[in-house]
């Protein structure tokens, strides 16, 4: 495993901010538009979360990453990839990453609304509905 760390700048405005995008056209064309998607993701889904979870970037030294890993109070190790297009291809690395972590649950967060399993147990999922999911499951 590798420890560098990977900078996220959680808040969305101050990205667009600090790279002078003004409005949502500047952005749907600004190629910074993929990882501001990300970390608006991962700052959602964290927010959500108490102090009972545990959360973490995951990469090696060969560039095999998880974007967000989660830790549930009950142990159970959430795997999750984030992608912004509407048809979402998982890289060989990511189900290499899971095996690796022992991931219970293997997520692709994207901006679609529709819900529908992937190869290997993934499942497709939008924000909105994932952060449905981690409310039902704080609820527990």
């Amino acid at each position: 495993m590798v420890k560098t760390p990977k900078i996220y700048i959680r808040d969305s405005g101050i990205l667009h901010s600090l790279l002078q995008i003004w409005n949502f056209d500047q952005l749907l064309s600004h190629p910074v538009i993929g990882a501001s998607w990300e970390g608006f993701v991962i700052e959602n889904i964290i927010s959500r979360l108490d102090e009972s979870w545990e959360y973490s970037y995951y990469r090696t030294a060969t560039q095999i990453e998880i974007d967000l890993v989660l830790h549930t109070p009950d142990n159970e190790i959430w795997a999750i990839e984030i992608k912004r297009n509407l048809a979402p291809k998982l890289s060989r690395g990511f189900y290499e990453a899971c095996r690796d972590i022992k991931a219970t649950h293997k997520w692709l967060v994207n901006t679609n609304n529709a819900r529908y399993p992937l190869p290997d147990g993934v499942e497709v999922i939008g924000l909105l509905e994932f952060l449905q999911v981690i409310q039902d499951k704080i609820r527990i």
